[in-house]
């Protein structure tokens, strides 16, 4: 295990968009116990970033709205050059306790996980369909801890020097938060799972419509899932089409053996699925090509 010489630094992240309202509040209660606090203001048109300077945090501004993800990339960039052995990042919008933010802190420097998520799993105060919603998401990215799918969604986490190295996000929407942990899960980073307390009241918790923001965490999962198992990916697309052609083609052979007529419908659905499985099945082969080459040269 390895031993900090002297008082570990630890800093935080806040990526913020239109947050005036709550941001004061939250850089204030999170400075009482970290050693930094950077809000990168994602193209804010109200006064976020003047508030979080005011209040002694480092700003980093993004002249127009870049999305939750270039916000976090920044976060991730900043924390690694820097001096920090911890680097925790949280909402703007007051919905996490910045008073447990040592609950998440604690394992990393116990060298007991690299990475440590604040789990809304255990809080009854959200919404109902904003639950079933998490959970889905969570079950489509696949990381578990003891055998319990992790809070994919969360923003509230703690990254220890080993994470911040190998960790990467190339995702600007609101799909960065499952990228990460999936990036984390391939580079067996060790995950951990604390329970954190969720506050759903006062100013609305997210600038995103619901079906909107789930949607767009679902497509950016699909597509990082694309890159990382492209021939699974696209090859198990390929076998639906497939399956599909063979038999819609067989309905329509057989209705023109009986009735000496092809069904117009029938005949397209089967060759449009068969062109689309032959198309699937070489793109997979020559992205699965392509990544390989790319990996091994690295």
């Amino acid at each position: 295990m390895e031993i900090l010489s002297q008082k570990p630094k630890i800093v935080v992240g806040v990526p913020a968009f239109n947050a005036e309202m709550t941001i004061a509040k939250v850089v204030v209660r999170t400075s009482r116990h970290v050693d930094g606090v950077v809000v990168v203001d994602d193209g804010s048109s109200d006064d976020t970033a003047l508030i979080a300077e005011k209040l002694g945090a480092k700003v980093i501004r993004h002249e127009r709205n870049l999305g939750k993800g270039a916000a976090l990339r920044d976060i991730l960039d900043w924390g690694k050059s820097s001096d920090a052995d911890v680097l925790v990042t949280l909402d703007a919008d007051g919905q996490h306790n910045p008073d447990e933010l040592q609950r998440l802190v604690d394992p990393i420097l116990k060298d007991e996980a690299d990475l440590v998520v604040g789990s809304r799993r255990f809080s009854n105060e959200a919404p109902a369909i904003r639950r079933l919603g998490g959970r889905v998401l969570d079950h489509i990215t696949g990381v578990t801890v003891s055998g319990e799918t992790v809070d994919a969604q969360s923003g509230y986490r703690a990254y220890s020097r080993k994470a911040l190295e190998k960790v990467t996000a190339t995702e600007s929407g609101m799909g960065v938060d499952s990228e990460i942990l999936m990036r984390a899960k391939d580079a067996n980073l060790r995950i951990l799972e604390v329970s954190v307390d969720v506050s759903y009241e006062g100013p609305a918790t997210s600038t995103h419509n619901p079906v909107y923001h789930a949607l767009d965490v679902f497509f950016s999962i699909i597509k990082f899932m694309s890159i990382r198992h492209p021939f699974l990916f696209y090859g198990g697309f390929s076998v639906i089409m497939f399956v599909v052609a063979v038999v819609f083609g067989i309905q329509t052979l057989d209705f023109y053996g009986r009735e000496g007529r092809v069904i117009t419908n029938l005949a397209l659905i089967s060759v449009s699925a068969g062109i689309l499985a032959f198309l699937s099945f070489f793109t997979g082969v020559i992205l699965f090509t392509l990544i390989t080459v790319v990996r091994e040269n690295r």
